[in-house]
């Protein structure tokens, strides 16, 4: 069973930038489609983007679209999310997801059957 971790979360100031990072656990992450979903307070957990298990495709929510891009290693086994002028409207705690099946409903949180923990992203204007 594959788990993952998420880190890099942290607070920044609007128009700054982050990297998370999503370390998985076990032999078959290569074989996963990955995604980032986002909860801010009071809202619901709502898509990021995806990736496919090649790395060869990726999809962005319209609000992130340009300023964030999801890429993969699946030597080291690792998920990250580059985050970049970044705005208060992005604060949440941000989760990394995977599953066998993730696609072609990439943007559906129940395509994915791992979860990590979430990581707290703070953006001050």
């Amino acid at each position: 069973q594959v788990q993952l971790v998420e880190s890099g979360g942290g607070l920044v100031q609007a128009g700054g930038s982050l990297r998370l990072s999503c370390a998985a656990s076990g032999p078959t992450f290569s074989r996963y489609g990955m995604g980032w979903f986002r909860q801010a307070p009071g809202k619901e957990r709502e898509f990021v983007a995806a990736i496919t298990w090649s790395g060869v495709n990726t999809y962005y929510a319209d609000s992130v679209n340009g300023r964030f891009t999801i890429s993969r290693d699946n030597a080291k086994n690792t998920l990250n999310l580059q985050m970049s002028s970044l705005k208060p409207e992005d604060t949440a705690v941000y989760y990394c997801a995977g599953g066998s099946r993730t696609f072609p409903n990439f943007r559906a949180s129940r395509s994915y059957d791992l979860w990590g923990q979430g990581t707290q992203v703070t953006v001050s204007s």
